[in-house]
């Protein structure tokens, strides 16, 4: 499996890592955004990722039936990890603002779902993909992502399997660095599409 370095090594090369002043779907500031789309832009370097963290999910999870990711930003990491498990991939998208499945998509009784995304930080977005497994009673198995940048504040309280974790630490709009102050902060998440 590919290491701390040489995963933090990839996301510096394809631009993947970015600083200046965000704010993250979860509405907190942050220094630091991880725009995953960048990465997987670039398919032979996001090949190895991928490859990586599809072995971890081997190792920490049992039979997949199913794996489910939020739109935008994990249709394309829960599809290239379920090409690599042979597992069927579904993606959830937001009508009205609640994440629902469409497109034909449907979750079996009993079914055992993976959650996969591209960034974790409050997991937010992942529970809100819990919530249409338990409402179809499938059963979660936990959650992967390419980055877990929750510092252990997610209020996901499953297992989660990422390739890398970074501490990116993270503001509320009241308590701004004053470097940040200084900084206009743009919004590239994809939580208001």
């Amino acid at each position: 499996m590919l290491s701390y370095k040489d995963s933090l090594k990839i996301l510096k090369e394809t631009d993947a890592l970015i600083e200046g002043h965000f704010v993250l779907s979860s509405g907190l500031h942050s220094e630091t955004y991880i725009q995953c789309a960048k990465l997987l832009s670039k398919p032979n370097k996001a090949k190895i990722i991928c490859n990586s963290l599809a072995n971890k999910i081997k190792e920490n999870f049992g039979k997949i039936d199913i794996i489910l990711s939020p739109a935008i930003g994990g249709i394309v990491i829960g599809y290239e990890i379920g090409k690599i498990l042979n597992v069927e991939t579904i993606f959830a998208e937001r009508s009205e603002g609640i994440f629902v499945l469409r497109r034909g998509f449907q979750i079996k009784k009993n079914q055992k779902v993976l959650i996969v995304e591209d960034v974790i930080t409050t997991g937010k977005s992942s529970l809100e993909c819990s919530n249409i497994v338990t409402q179809a009673n499938g059963d979660i198995l936990g959650y992967a992502c390419i980055i877990d940048r929750s510092n252990g504040k997610s209020k996901i309280q499953n297992k989660i399997v990422s390739q890398i974790q970074l501490e990116i630490p993270t503001f509320n709009k009241e308590n701004l660095p004053k470097h940040l102050q200084n900084i206009k902060a743009i919004k590239p998440g994809s939580r208001n599409l």
